[in-house]
């Protein structure tokens, strides 16, 4: 076999084994990952479009990534046949980021916010609770607990936290967007951080 064949040979099986991952990332840069209006700066440098088989055995009742590197929140439903991709704000350093597989065991629209004692350690000036709706809530219009104690997946009222590193160990996002995935978000869906 020839040089040219041999390299011909070989580039058109790498080119082979790349065009899912291009066809998957040029899916993605078609998602809008920010509501209309709003202007962010954009991450585009650490994006990735995971494949949920390199994580779970099977989607079960739907399935949630959260790469708190590139800080989307990636989301697919049981068929396989929705997928979307959200940015979403990450805990401010290392130490408060949990990774690992968890999953949502239950919801709510209109959540209060009760800070945990290491977040009033870190701040005394937070209260000790904030109601629904309350000016500042950090936890916007809805909530999907996971089962680690005191770490969610919330929206945000504030929308400069999107696309940074800004929560004391949640996930967030807009709120038009946890909106929405809280629509498709059935309790028990299979969540993993990484």
């Amino acid at each position: 076999m020839s040089k040219t064949t041999r390299r011909a040979l070989l580039l058109t099986g790498a080119a082979a084994l790349f065009t899912p991952a291009i066809a998957r990332a040029q899916q993605a840069s078609n998602i809008e990952l920010v509501p209309s209006g709003v202007v962010t700066s954009r991450n585009a440098s650490s994006f990735v479009v995971p494949d949920w088989r390199d994580h779970f055995p099977s989607l079960g009742v739907a399935t949630i990534i959260a790469d708190t590197k590139s800080r989307a929140l990636h989301f697919w439903n049981a068929a396989g046949t929705d997928y979307r991709v959200f940015a979403t704000s990450v805990p401010k350093s290392d130490e408060l980021t949990r990774r690992g597989y968890t999953k949502i065991v239950r919801k709510r629209v209109g959540p209060t916010w009760t800070p945990t004692a290491d977040m009033r350690r870190r701040d005394p000036s937070l209260p000790e609770f904030m109601d629904s709706g309350e000016p500042g809530n950090p936890l916007g219009t809805h909530a999907m607990y996971l089962d680690w104690p005191a770490y969610l997946i919330h929206g945000t009222h504030d929308t400069r936290k999107i696309g940074r590193r800004s929560s004391s160990g949640c996930i967030g996002l807009y709120n038009e967007q946890i909106a929405e995935l809280f629509a498709i978000t059935p309790v028990g869906t299979q969540v993993r951080l990484i």
